[in-house]
């Protein structure tokens, strides 16, 4: 275990530790308060804040439009459709590759002179997602509601049978959507979520174009009609990412069984702390890893970890070519930029999504990295790579030393490195240890959410 740089806090210097053992009494105080432990639950992340919200101001719309009259009349389907188009295009665009890279752009805008709490909350950037399902649940919602509109209507409303047929088609995509998409069947079915939320979003935009036309009454009309520039602007944005699919040359080198790092240069540098999709099939299935450019040299690397039946296949067989869509994408590291000092947590392959960071150093940083026999496991050129930017890095090798308390290897590095934020890159419960632990004691800190 290479410990350089941790000391036990709040004891006076002392040199650097050797011994697997974390020193008595350096560990993390109590919450500090029991407002602070309940808005740090999962439950109540910003992600579903946000789902909340969106549902909070459907549901405000429907009260309105109650009280109003909209929802009754011949005019009734006609509102509820545009309701229902409102909500699909937020979930669709807040999706869209570039809407993603606009909203961490203008997040991490902030200077580091703000107070520490509004940088903390921009930083939770990444939990955009929340608009994504809020806007989904609603927009179906909305869009049943509109079909029950054209049902009472008995196919004698705008666009007739034709409308109600494509109707109930559409519904039952949207709602195999959405049904695919909750956490229980999403977890144990990845691969069907997928493909039916791909497969199905298109097939569903298709009809949504058809009913549209029906309803307007023509095609004619629906260009003329606020619906078909939405939807063209909608099916405009789901194309343009298919509109850069291209299959590109990989190197890839395996350092042992468990890890595989392919190396790209088509062309293509993108910036630190981006991820690109890579795929062998692409209308099955998509796998994005974090993009690892090094300065001053073209292309880039992905660090891929056996964590499954795709990535065992991929590195027992690795391709020569794989398939490339869209732009590289920030990730939840980019928010680095939000504070003065971060630190690092990481465990195993999650070092690939740190990696451009600590190479770019364009923030103070300290790594703190859990990973089983880091040599052999990703090969002496990597790890000689981090220390030489990290000299004082933690790195812990769990098949020496056993387990180590994440959360109190987080807060010693934070204390020691006088850090603002924790940033931590490793498995689902790992993850919610770390950052539920140290913002529960009144520190900002990140981690995936798995809602993408």
């Amino acid at each position: 275990m290479t410990t350089t740089g941790l000391r036990p806090q709040p004891a006076p210097p002392a040199p650097p530790r050797t011994d697997a053992a974390a020193p008595p009494g350096d560990g993390p105080p109590p919450p500090v308060s029991t407002l602070r432990r309940v808005l740090a639950h999962p439950r109540f992340m910003h992600h579903h804040r946000l789902v909340a919200a969106v549902l909070a101001a459907n549901a405000g719309l429907l009260a309105y439009g109650l009280a109003a009259g909209w929802w009754r009349g011949p005019g009734a389907a006609e509102a509820l459709g545009a309701a229902a188009l409102v909500n699909v295009a937020l979930a669709i665009l807040v999706r869209q590759q570039h809407v993603i890279n606009l909203l961490f752009w203008l997040a991490t805008r902030a200077p580091t002179r703000w107070p520490l709490r509004i940088r903390w909350t921009l930083g939770k950037v990444y939990h955009f997602g929340g608009l994504h399902v809020g806007g989904a649940l609603a927009g179906t919602a909305w869009y049943l509601g509109q079909l029950g509109a054209l049902t009472a209507a008995g196919g004698r409303g705008p666009g007739g049978a034709a409308a109600l047929a494509t109707g109930y088609a559409t519904a039952g995509l949207l709602l195999a959507v959405v049904g695919t998409a909750l956490p229980p069947v999403r977890s144990r079915r990845h691969d069907l979520f997928e493909r039916t939320h791909r497969l199905g979003g298109w097939a569903a935009l298709l009809l949504l174009w058809a009913q549209a036309g029906f309803l307007a009454g023509g095609p004619v009309a629906l260009a003329a009609s606020p619906q078909g520039w939405a939807l063209a602007g909608l099916t405009a944005s789901i194309a343009l990412p298919w509109l850069r699919l291209r299959r590109v040359p990989v190197v890839v080198e395996r350092p042992s069984s468990h890890v595989a790092l392919v190396h790209f240069d088509h062309g293509v540098t993108p910036f630190p702390g981006s991820s690109t999709a890579i795929s062998r099939s692409p209308l099955w299935e998509w796998h994005s890893f974090a993009n690892v450019p090094a300065p001053g040299r073209s292309g880039f690397r992905l660090t891929v970890s056996r964590a499954g039946d795709w990535t065992g296949r991929f590195i027992d067989d690795a391709p020569q070519r794989v398939w490339v869509k869209g732009i590289s994408t920030a990730g939840v590291a980019n928010v680095e930029t939000l504070f003065r000092r971060v630190v690092y947590v990481a465990t195993g392959s999650g070092i690939g999504p740190v990696l451009p960071h600590l190479l770019a150093e364009q923030v103070p940083a300290r790594l703190v990295w859990v990973a089983r026999r880091h040599r052999e496991t990703f090969g002496d050129a990597l790890v000689d790579e981090i220390l030489a930017h990290q000299p004082d890095a933690l790195l812990w090798d769990t098949a020496r030393d056993g387990k180590p308390d994440m959360l109190r290897l987080a807060w010693q590095a934070y204390r020691q490195f006088d850090a603002e934020a924790v940033i931590c890159i490793s498995n689902r419960p790992l993850t919610w240890q770390v950052v539920r632990g140290m913002e529960e004691r009144g520190v900002p800190a990140y981690g995936a959410i798995w809602d993408s």
